[in-house]
């Protein structure tokens, strides 16, 4: 990776550090709950991954681990990676107190094949993720590089329709390029599980069209399965959603003129 990008990667870490003490507090990850045994998944991704019982799993960018621990309770041979060192503390800490036999790895995704020994079954990444990554064609080489033959890729992000617009107006205003451009730089008071804590997130971002997503993964030699994109989202990000009878958010009628989500399974063949 061009050490050009490590000054926007050293940012970042800080305010992912900063921000772990907080969302492990937070009623958005309702740590007390998943100790209970409460699932982190969401509905889209425990149905669309499919059973993973006796797999090995690679997990990036896995913040504090819950998906990680989540996927461990399901049967999986789990190993989580974030960049973030407050992320991976909290996350060996949760998964001892657990009892589950997860591994947590500190690190850079672009540094997974340095410290990331091994192939696995599944590759998993999920929701916000993409935009924290320069270059996709080497995140796609990677992915591949650490499944096994006939393993599997799944991904579910935010759409990037999503992306182009800034939040920290309100309301939110159509901003930035869908197609990749130069850095985004954003800083702000809070962070998304708690808008008022005493904290100034400051981050560097990139974005991605699905194309770019879909070529740097049929690049790196993995065959599509699917790639489907919802209107409906587990998690309120815009303003003024509306709330509906299965749990999820939607856009109000009058705005509700794109998807805020998409997924990708992908196969190594």
């Amino acid at each position: 990776m061009d050490n050009k990008y490590d000054a926007y990667f050293k940012v970042n870490k800080e305010t992912w550090n900063k921000k772990v003490s907080i969302h492990t507090k937070s009623e958005f990850y309702d740590i007390e709950g998943f100790k209970k045994g409460k699932t982190s998944l969401n509905s889209y991704e425990l149905k669309e991954l499919g059973n993973v019982n006796g797999k090995s799993l690679l997990h990036l960018q896995c913040h504090f681990g819950q998906d990680t621990l989540s996927l461990s309770r399901l049967g999986a041979k789990c190993t989580g990676i974030d960049l973030s060192s407050e992320g991976i503390k909290q996350a060996k800490l949760l998964n001892d107190e657990l009892g589950l036999d997860a591994t947590f790895i500190e690190s850079n995704l672009y540094d997974v094949p340095k410290y990331v020994d091994g192939k696995f079954d599944v590759v998993f990444t999920s929701y916000g993720v993409i935009g924290w990554l320069p270059d996709l064609k080497t995140w796609g080489k990677i992915i591949a590089s650490k499944l096994n033959r006939g393993g599997i890729f799944y991904l579910i992000e935010f759409h990037p329709i999503v992306w182009m617009f800034d939040f920290i107006q309100t309301p939110p205003k159509l901003t930035y390029s869908y197609l990749k451009g130069e850095v985004i730089y954003e800083e702000y008071k809070g962070t998304y599980t708690n808008i008022d804590a005493d904290i100034i997130s400051k981050e560097y971002g990139w974005n991605h069209g699905l194309g770019e997503v879909v070529s740097a993964l049929t690049d790196a030699g993995l065959h599509i399965e699917f790639l489907h994109e919802f209107e409906k989202s587990p998690y309120n990000s815009f303003p003024e959603m509306v709330n509906t009878d299965d749990g999820m958010y939607v856009l109000k009628e009058n705005q509700k003129m794109f998807p805020l989500l998409y997924s990708i399974r992908a196969t190594k063949i």
